[in-house]
């Protein structure tokens, strides 16, 4: 019945049914924002910078890579269907698990051709997929392989969901 928009500062913006529980706007950040995921639970959402730090709102917080060595900066952020936890990408495909949802081995720990831009989580919770700015498309977990973008692109992608 609504969304959220954020911001790039932490700013964040609620349309329809969707509760304004918070934001960052007038607080100092080390590295921007880079995602927004739903606590389908309650009602609340999580923010994700690109050093990794996670900030809850009306959600609980569940952990964060925020000072960790994380190789590539966060670009995505993906919640499980039943709130119970969230997911975190960097742009080399590394993901962080929280709370009940598992983070998968990255396909042979090779780079990707592209930085991943964005993830998104299967109907149950237990795959989620990665997408590249070239198009390419990484399953894991019960996520099925349905293609991707082949051939030059007019713009890069950069986001994914399901």
């Amino acid at each position: 019945g609504g969304y959220w928009m954020v911001a790039s500062d932490g700013g964040v913006f609620a349309f329809g049914d969707a509760r304004f529980r918070g934001s960052l706007g007038s607080v100092h950040l080390n590295s921007p924002i880079v995602g927004l995921a739903a606590d389908r639970s309650t009602g609340g959402y999580w923010m994700v910078a690109s050093d990794g730090g996670v900030f809850a709102f009306h959600a609980p917080f569940l952990g964060s890579a925020g000072g960790s060595r994380l190789g590539a900066p966060v670009t995505g952020m993906a919640a499980g269907p039943n709130g119970g936890g969230y997911r975190i990408v960097t742009a080399l495909g590394r993901v962080f698990g929280y709370g009940s949802a598992p983070s998968y081995a990255p396909a042979g720990a090779r780079v990707p051709p592209a930085p991943i831009v964005g993830i998104a989580v299967t109907g149950d919770g237990l795959g989620y997929w990665e997408v590249g700015a070239n198009g390419g498309v990484v399953s894991f977990g019960d996520a099925g392989y349905f293609g991707e973008v082949s051939g030059p692109l007019n713009a890069p992608i950069v986001g994914i969901s399901a």
